[in-house]
């Protein structure tokens, strides 16, 4: 048992020292969940500001 003074700090997986790897690396993950958030958010701003759905707005839906 530990006492109240003796503390740990928790171990984490992410980190500031990822480089760049080409194939599945956590760096690779996580530029393209940042990519795909911005992607998600500009579909919301174009349906607010158009009225439309981005299928009609595109042009995929009649």
């Amino acid at each position: 048992m530990t006492s109240p003074s003796e503390t740990t700090t928790p171990s984490t997986s992410a980190t500031t020292s990822d480089v760049p790897a080409f194939g599945w690396s956590g760096y690779a993950e996580r530029v393209n969940g940042r990519f795909a958030m911005v992607g998600f958010a500009a579909i919301l701003l174009i349906e607010a500001l158009s009225g439309d759905t981005f299928l009609h707005w595109a042009g995929l839906l009649p």
